[in-house]
């Protein structure tokens, strides 16, 4: 699984220098995003997943990458209508929906489509997560899942343009 592997991750995920830019005009509305990601589940035992990310497009086609902070490619995560697939490796898996491949990815099923509008400060509801977009204009993002359980805490760290 990726969040043992990602795990040794956390002690070096503080050197990285996350950025932000708004996709160009031909991208209709597509963004790129990167920074570090972590995102801890209260399981038994506790799991604790950390990367750096780029999330690229937005929630209907898009493509999230991450990395570790030496650069190692961890898992490319792509997304478009009617097909989704994570590529680990050499290995590529394909999956029903964007959802399952979060959860197949990181462990918890991570609201990808909300995380966009997260992203750009818009508060998405999506049932048992609750995100704190306070900090959003310091490049800080912290999202909750409190049910179902286990909880999950997904924390995300950008560059503000």
């Amino acid at each position: 699984m990726l969040a043992l592997a990602a795990s040794a991750t956390l002690a070096l995920a503080g050197c990285a220098v996350p950025g932000r830019q708004a996709g160009t005009a031909g991208d209709a509305g597509a963004s790129f995003w990167s920074g570090r990601l972590s995102l801890r589940i209260d399981s038994e035992p506790a799991q604790t997943f950390a990367a750096l990310f780029e999330l690229r497009g937005g929630p209907e086609q898009g493509e999230l990458v991450l990395t570790s902070p030496i650069g190692s490619t961890l898992a490319q995560l792509h997304w478009s209508p009617g097909e989704a697939w994570l590529k680990n490796g050499n290995e590529s898996r394909r999956y029903p929906s964007v959802a399952a491949l979060a959860e197949a990815a990181t462990g918890a099923a991570i609201p990808i489509e909300a995380l966009f509008g997260w992203l750009a400060g818009r508060q998405q509801a999506v049932p048992g997560w609750r995100a704190d977009l306070g900090n959003i204009p310091g490049g800080r993002l912290q999202a909750r899942r409190e049910s179902p359980l286990p909880v999950a805490d997904l924390r995300l760290v950008f560059e503000r343009p």
